[in-house]
Order: structure tokens, then C-alpha cells, then sequence
């Protein structure tokens, strides 16, 4: 593993969310290019910059390097948006899982 690594997975990561490097470096309160830096190797993220991103991404530090387990990351992802759910809508998506695990 190495730099080129990094920048390969925060642009796959980013790319799969459908968010512009502009919009990223934004979101991440820095300049339009910072994200550009990144990808085209002139710069890596500092250890709290990464740990932003992958905040930013809704992962884990591990998920971000572990791209042969990406069933862990989608159920890692269902979880971040279940968690707020009210009962009655996690009953409901208990049921829809159920469901679709019996087809």
C-alpha cells in the first residue's frame, strides 16, 4: 500500500458519492483545489485531515482501507442511516430485510 493508494481511495470514495472535488475541499472548509492537490499527487492529507475524510464519508478509518470488504461498509453505512429511525420505520425496515433475504 502506498500514497497513491490514499488518493486513488478518496477519489473512488468521492466519485461513488457523486461529489466534485470542488464541493469536497469546500465541505471540508478548505480551499477549491485542496482535493485536486490530493488526487493529482502534489499533496496527502494530514493523520486529521484523513480521519475528517473519513468522517466526511461516513466510514472508519479501517472501512477506508479495507476495500475487500466492501459488505462491511455497506452495513456499516444501512447502521449510520438506521440509527435515527424511529421505531415503527425500523420494524418496518427489520421486515423489508426479512423479506428479501427469504427471496
Amino acid at each position: 500500500m502506498d500514497e497513491n493508494f490514499i488518493r486513488n481511495r478518496i477519489s473512488e470514495l468521492r466519485l461513488q458519492k457523486n461529489i466534485s472535488e470542488y464541493k469536497m475541499s469546500l465541505d471540508l472548509g478548505h480551499s477549491k483545489g485542496y482535493i485536486q492537490g490530493i488526487s493529482s499527487g502534489r499533496a496527502l492529507p494530514s493523520m486529521y485531515e484523513f480521519l475528517y475524510i473519513c468522517e466526511y464519508f461516513g466510514i472508519t478509518p479501517k472501512e477506508f482501507f479495507d476495500v475487500e470488504d466492501s459488505e462491511s461498509l455497506k452495513l456499516h453505512q444501512l447502521y449510520i442511516s438506521a440509527k435515527d429511525l424511529k421505531n415503527d420505520d425500523l420494524d418496518m425496515l427489520i421486515y423489508l430485510a426479512n423479506h428479501l433475504k427469504s427471496k
